[in-house]
């Protein structure tokens, strides 16, 4: 079963600790199942209580996953390596379309945000014991949440949208639990689910978000979390809409305790509306970041959700940074009060070139797909070939695997930095590397 290699060790810690080091030493391959729990015991001479005590030690370090009597096995994928391992180096002289950052002439400039609350600070200095969330941002946030029709909830302020999600993920649930999420989905959020010590379940998806009977089958299953991108989603830019958004409440209203989290990265760069699905359940938390719109550098996101929730998440974060700083609340407060950001005219030139590259790929016989946001995903019937043919092409296209667990192969484009004169020839690109692929959703 493992080769040449055996585990030693006497007690729970000295076994976990020589399987992980097999594991970091390519010793155990992943996916390797090993042994059952009473054949190692007999092996080692210890009581079973003590591998199994090793085994819930390796799966809490997101090592091992175990599936009851299908046994335990090595992950996989190493969750810190496996996607950044499939992203694709630029040569000199190729256009990059592959790396899904916003266009920095879209960016407003910092300089005056920063000045003001550089002077905000030496008259009100942030000090311990002051609230972590800057009370003038925490009400502007909460009005622009309210005109979108998000629940009412308390206001956190977490470093980016996956932090915030983490937090809400570990807040609620244990190793071993299921998260349903979005399959083709963002990348980040694959790796972290798993290396959380949680269980990836694959939803597909189409246009208009997660497909109902998915996320059914899901829940059925045992999923005790559901992750949706509101808008924006990367890498397929569907957007829920207010029909979905209906259908899935009312899946969501018969699994009341499961936990719900949605991620409304796209804000202040989409032009579709949010058909929010929050407090369809017990406990549901919902983000909202400032990178896509405001600069990824602005590490700030913030969240909103049941009490039970912010309650855990904010305590907790008080234990380990303690607040995101009242320096950066402060400069997002005066980028939002000025008018150095025109959220409608940027929607509508990422919405103005995502479109037409989707309309000339269609016209070239390639199914596209994106329906905000500046994504577009194009299936291929073989990843590997169509980005070699587009790099050898001189387009840097981003593979399908960094966003994929069940779902068929596709290449994400980002339109973000194309000019009205690149969408052709792009289309063309990509017609002649991956041919006509016919479909409309993603499963």
């Amino acid at each position: 079963m493992l080769g040449e290699y055996r585990i030693v060790g006497r007690r729970a810690s000295e076994i976990a600790a020589d399987v992980e080091r097999a594991v970091g030493a390519g010793e155990l391959e992943p996916g390797q199942l090993l042994p059952p729990l009473r054949e190692l015991a007999t092996e080692l001479g210890v009581n079973p209580n003590t591998v199994a005590a090793a085994y819930r030690l390796l799966r809490d370090r997101g090592v091992i996953e175990t599936g009851g009597r299908r046994g335990s096995r090595v992950r996989p994928r190493p969750a810190s390596t496996a996607r950044d391992a499939q992203r694709i180096d630029v040569p000199v002289g190729v256009r990059n379309i592959a790396d899904g950052n916003p266009d920095p002439a879209l960016l407003p400039p910092l300089g005056d945000a920063l000045a003001a609350a550089a002077r905000d600070h030496a008259e009100r200095p942030t000090l311990y014991g002051q609230d972590p969330v800057d009370p003038e941002l925490a009400r502007l946030a909460r009005a622009a949440l309210d005109a979108d029709g998000v629940p009412p909830g308390p206001v956190g302020v977490f470093s980016g949208s996956l932090d915030a999600i983490e937090r809400v993920l570990a807040a609620h649930l244990r190793p071993g639990d299921a998260v349903a999420i979005e399959d083709p989905g963002w990348g980040a959020l694959l790796d972290l689910v798993p290396a959380l010590g949680l269980r990836p379940v694959p939803v597909a998806l189409d246009d208009e978000g997660p497909l109902p009977e998915a996320v059914e089958s899901a829940l059925a299953a045992g999923a005790k979390a559901l992750v949706v991108t509101c808008r924006a989603q990367n890498p397929t830019g569907a957007a829920v809409s207010a029909a979905r958004a209906h259908a899935l409440r009312e899946v969501l209203s018969a699994h009341p305790s499961v936990l719900l989290i949605e991620d409304d990265h796209g804000h202040g760069m989409v032009d579709v509306p949010l058909a929010p699905l929050s407090r369809t359940t017990e406990h549901w938390a919902f983000v909202r970041s400032v990178a896509k719109a405001y600069g990824p550098d602005l590490r700030l996101a913030v969240l909103t959700g049941d009490a039970v929730t912010l309650d855990r998440v904010r305590g907790r974060q008080r234990l380990g940074p303690g607040w995101v700083s009242r320096l950066l609340q402060r400069t997002v407060v005066h980028l939002w009060t000025s008018d150095v950001l025109d959220p409608a005219a940027v929607a509508r030139s990422y919405g103005e070139r995502r479109d037409t590259l989707v309309r000339a790929l269609r016209s070239r016989g390639v199914a596209a797909h994106g329906r905000s946001g500046f994504s577009v995903w194009v299936p291929v019937p073989d990843e590997t070939a169509a980005v070699a043919r587009l790099l050898h092409a001189g387009w840097a296209v981003a593979p399908g695997a960094r966003f994929r667990m069940a779902a068929p192969p596709g290449i994400r484009l980002t339109v973000s930095t194309l000019t009205p004169a690149d969408l052709g020839p792009a289309a063309d690109a990509v017609a002649a590397a991956t041919g006509s692929v016919p479909g409309r959703r993603y499963d």
